[in-house]
């Protein structure tokens, strides 16, 4: 079994990597694919937000069918769609068929991180499943943070169509990989109960109050960090003049400071715990959403956004280990939930952000989601141990 994790989790790392650009891959190919099709680019960004709309609401559907009929194979079955997605989106005769076959892609991509946050849960120990968690989320963040510049790159030596040319024979090939190592990888017998409904089995996993004390700790997490963060940028145009080249650069780093997380996660639990970690995470983001107001030149935020991403794994990925062990036999279901859970949060919290930034400014803004953030992780690190001892 050990040998083959080695090449199934090369596959699912590669497709991760692959669905982490997928998510910013068009910040650079909106301009030529605008030109293409004689539209603005906030036209054309409908191709964005057909993606990304996608992606958010079928892991609800992912999760389940993982649990049901596999996680592997639902992986494998999804990246066909992705590769059909991408073939078409190739072909695309029309801004709205791309829009509507990037929307296809989504519903393909959105099946990869979280079935592999479950089947590495699955398959790895709980005293060893953070850093692996750790490690997989840095391949992700990698993906995200070099889309743009991959993006950019790919359209300097060839076309958009060309480019998803590219991405249709990466999902193909991490497809048949899949596909050829799921029977001997560990799973051919789905956990849930076949005749139990979708809705029936999300109800299951709520009922049970320790999920939802997760449940409530990662969609609180994701408002207030999210919300806030969400006008980093806006914050940044208007205090430093900077260009949106230079901010894009300056937010990136909080994607390197997650990758830095994932390198040394091993350390980091053996030396503060679960509950240390959170706490310890929290701290940073404080200290990080304080310092952001007061900062008087520009090249002083490069640490801090370093920080923040740093922080915030260490916070967000203790919440993603936890999540994975709320219904192990239904993990699929429980991580679907767990993701859905933070995308809520996280659109509650631009809006309230919004209003209170306009109400009140920057800097209280950003001081009271540190203070908050620091209650929560003290909140949810004590709730940790509580379980703990009762478990």
């Amino acid at each position: 079994m050990r040998g083959l994790m080695k090449p199934t989790f090369a596959a699912l790392a590669a497709a991760a990597f692959v669905s982490g650009a997928n998510l910013r891959l068009f910040d650079a190919l909106l301009p030529d694919v605008a030109g293409h099709f004689a539209v603005s680019p906030t036209a054309a960004s409908i191709v964005v937000t057909a993606f990304t709309l996608a992606y958010g609401l079928f892991q609800i559907v992912h999760g389940p069918l993982g649990d049901r009929v596999g996680k592997l194979r639902t992986i494998a079955f999804a990246m066909l769609i992705a590769a059909a997605g991408s073939l078409g989106s190739a072909l695309a005769p029309s801004l709205k068929l791309l829009a509507a076959l990037r929307f296809v892609t989504g519903i393909g991509a959105a099946a990869i991180i979280p079935l592999t946050l479950a089947w590495l849960a699955d398959h790895t120990p709980y005293e060893r499943r953070q850093a692996a968690l750790g490690r997989f989320i840095g391949i992700v963040l990698i993906g995200q943070i070099l889309g743009p510049a991959l993006g950019g790159a790919l359209s300097h030596w060839m076309s958009w169509h060309e480019v998803f040319y590219v991405l249709a024979t990466v999902f193909l090939m991490v497809s048949v990989v899949i596909f050829a190592t799921q029977r001997r990888a560990g799973d051919g017998q789905p956990k849930s109960a076949p005749g139990a409904g979708v809705l029936r089995g999300y109800a299951t996993v709520i009922g049970d109050a320790w999920v939802r004390t997760v449940l409530v700790a990662v969609c609180l997490e994701g408002a207030l960090f999210y919300g806030a963060f969400a006008y980093a940028g806006a914050y940044l145009r208007q205090r430093f003049a900077l260009s949106f080249v230079a901010i894009g650069m300056l937010l990136a780093l909080f994607g390197a400071g997650g990758v830095l997380y994932s390198l040394t996660v091993k350390w980091l639990l053996a030396r503060l715990r679960e509950a240390g970690l959170v706490r310890g995470g929290a701290l940073i983001l404080l200290a990080c959403y304080l310092a952001l107001p007061l900062l008087q030149d520009w090249r002083w935020t490069v640490p801090v956004f370093f920080a923040a991403g740093l922080g915030f794994y260490m916070f967000h990925n203790t919440l993603q280990t936890r999540a994975t062990e709320m219904a192990p036999q239904s993990r699929g279901t429980a991580i679907a939930v767990f993701a859905l859970s933070l995308f809520l949060g996280q659109a509650a919290g631009v809006a309230v952000y919004g209003a209170a930034i306009d109400a009140f400014g920057y800097g209280w803004s950003f001081a009271a989601a540190g203070l908050a953030l620091l209650l929560l992780g003290n909140w949810f690190s004590a709730r940790v141990k509580l379980h703990c001892a009762a478990h």
